[in-house]
């Protein structure tokens, strides 16, 4: 969709830094994060097979606990 390919573009284009959930909203929706909206999460999780990410062992798009979400560059 083009709500997944605009959260990939934006994760890629900053590779190598974390994004938290309310970056990630701000400059998507240029909204602010509530604290409950879990449609970030949906969408990283639609997005990672479709790039041949393990969702289960992700090397591409990690996880970063309580911080937000990290866009591996290849070749790290």
């Amino acid at each position: 969709t083009s709500a997944e390919y605009d959260l990939l573009w934006l994760l890629a284009s900053n590779a190598g830094r974390i994004l938290s959930r309310e970056d990630i909203f701000e400059r998507l929706r240029g909204i602010e994060y509530d604290g409950q909206d879990r449609s970030i999460d949906v969408r990283i999780s639609r997005i990672r097979p479709k790039i041949g990410d393990d969702p289960e062992n992700p090397k591409r798009i990690k996880t970063v606990r309580s911080k937000g979400y990290l866009f591996v560059k290849e070749g790290n």
